[in-house]
């Protein structure tokens, strides 16, 4: 690749400076114990959109329940589901198990080596394939996230708007024009470390920057300045009446959600769209719904929840049913013992905070 923004750069001591910087600093984690491509893969669709602290002990109790492809591919979702609850963001679980269980049915439960093979996967975006193919089998593919961008803008002193989806092409092509082919593994990754540790997006600790000799943006003061970030649109407000309905016996109605969309097969306590019907219509709403007579009480307190791309605004509502069962698929009774055997996004694991 021929670029301005690579005349005069030398790369071959750029790599050797963030590379032996990695070797001397990297940090101690779990999946970096060996090059296993599965936990390599499990890592990284983990660690999208969520800190590593929080990742820690995920990966750790997935790996004992689901320690090979067949252990994982051979699960029940629902199963799975629970494993992953609390980490957010649910599509990814499923995407994965959906993805390992066509390893294990056309590659014999080898994760492959191939990009044509690999990329084609359930949720393997060109991020996840760079990952596992540089860092679990040492090829040399650019893994371009937020991190590397942040650093090679800086470096590189770049100032395309990373939030556009061809400016990340852009980069991956500088990170194919400089990655090391003697040990893409090592190189990708210290470019990761360097972003989490060093090239922070707030406070960059410059000063403190194994690859400073190269930093253009640091030595004409606009590494702050960098990467031009758009700001994205404002997420949606969605208001909703969260229902904690119990029967005479003591049992809880709970919903499973569609198989697809948002927290797609998760449970949940049911949800009335208060912004489409009022309040004084939820139980009118409710009996069209599903088809039950309930009765509300009291409030019990608000929920909020923030998605990437909306808020979930939470009224919790105490209310009685004198059912005990029902004919929509989507409802099941279950004593408050039980609930724990069900997987519940966040914010209906807060409300379990006002059950009685």
């Amino acid at each position: 690749m021929t670029d301005k923004a690579l005349q005069n750069f030398n790369i071959s001591s750029f790599q050797k400076a963030l590379m032996e910087w990695y070797r001397a600093n990297k940090r101690d984690l779990p999946w970096r114990a060996n090059q296993d491509p599965y936990k390599v893969w499990v890592s990284e669709i983990m660690l999208q959109q969520t800190k590593v602290d929080t990742v820690i002990p995920y990966f750790q109790h997935f790996m004992s329940k689901y320690p090979t492809p067949h252990d994982l591919a051979y699960a029940d979702e629902q199963d799975v589901l629970k494993t992953w609850e609390g980490l957010g963001y649910y599509s990814r679980a499923r995407n994965l198990q959906n993805a390992v269980r066509e390893i294990v049915s056309s590659y014999g439960g080898k994760v492959p080596d191939n990009p044509k093979e690999l990329g084609s996967l359930k949720g393997v975006g060109p991020y996840t394939k760079g990952a596992i193919l540089s860092i679990a089998f040492n090829q040399p593919h650019p893994a371009v996230d937020g991190n590397v961008m942040r650093v090679l803008a800086r470096v590189l002193k770049i100032n395309d708007d990373i939030a556009k989806a061809g400016t990340k092409k852009k980069f991956e092509q500088y990170v194919q024009a400089i990655i090391s082919h003697d040990d893409p593994s090592t190189f990708n990754q210290g470019i990761m470390e360097l972003g989490a540790l060093v090239c922070t997006p707030k406070e960059p600790m410059c000063m403190f920057c194994p690859v400073q000799d190269y930093y253009r943006a640091y030595q004409t003061g606009v590494e702050k300045e960098l990467p031009v970030k758009s700001k994205k649109k404002k997420q949606k407000k969605v208001h909703y009446a969260a229902l904690l309905i119990q029967n005479r016996n003591g049992e809880y109605v709970i919903e499973k959600r569609p198989e697809n969309g948002l927290l797609a097969n998760m449970w949940q306590f049911p949800m009335v769209p208060v912004d489409e019907i009022g309040n004084a219509h939820i139980e009118q709403w409710f009996r069209m719904e599903y088809g039950m007579d309930i009765t509300l009480q009291a409030k019990k307190g608000n929920v909020s929840h923030v998605f990437s791309h909306l808020i979930w605004q939470l009224e919790v509502y105490d209310a009685a049913t004198a059912c005990f069962e029902t004919a929509d698929e989507r409802i099941r009774f279950v004593g408050h013992e039980e609930l724990d055997d069900y997987p519940f996004p966040v914010p209906h694991q807060k409300m379990m905070n006002y059950l009685t």
